[in-house]
């Protein structure tokens, strides 16, 4: 296994797409999107605490969340239903392209991993003419 991902790691994944920018949604919540200006689609968000999303062994809400965007519904049940990768879902977040993930778990996966559903993340929210851009340079 390559290095084990930190919050560290989202950042400088998510800066090093291109036309990103750290704003606010849903209030007042960090999101990355893209492409940066005022049409920008959030793709990562910190969420803050609420009563959807409790730890179910102590009762206590997840302070440390992201909310992570998935391109199709199928790709979402993919992360939850692996027994391998920290990635969940909560009822609120049912027919919602996006997974849930906490801070304190990322550590379960790789960079490599935290690296490529953050890049299908932003693909999906993306212009497909700077995702086409992106790909074939990369």
């Amino acid at each position: 296994m390559a290095r084990p991902a930190t919050p560290d790691d989202v950042d400088a994944i998510c800066r090093g797409l291109p036309e990103v920018e750290l704003g606010i949604s849903w209030g007042d919540r960090p999101t990355y999107k893209v492409p940066t200006g005022a049409k920008g689609k959030g793709f990562l968000l910190y969420r803050m605490p609420h009563k959807t999303a409790v730890d179910p062994e102590t009762g206590e809400e997840y302070d440390d969340l992201l909310v992570i965007h998935t391109p199709t519904l199928e790709a979402k049940q993919e992360l939850v239903d692996d027994p391998a990768t920290p990635f969940f879902t909560i009822d609120h977040f049912n027919g919602f392209k996006a997974v849930l993930v906490r801070q304190s778990r990322l550590g379960e996966i790789d960079v490599d991993e935290l690296t490529e559903v953050i890049t299908d993340a932003w693909a999906a929210r993306a212009p497909k003419a700077l995702v086409r851009k992106y790909f074939a340079d990369g």
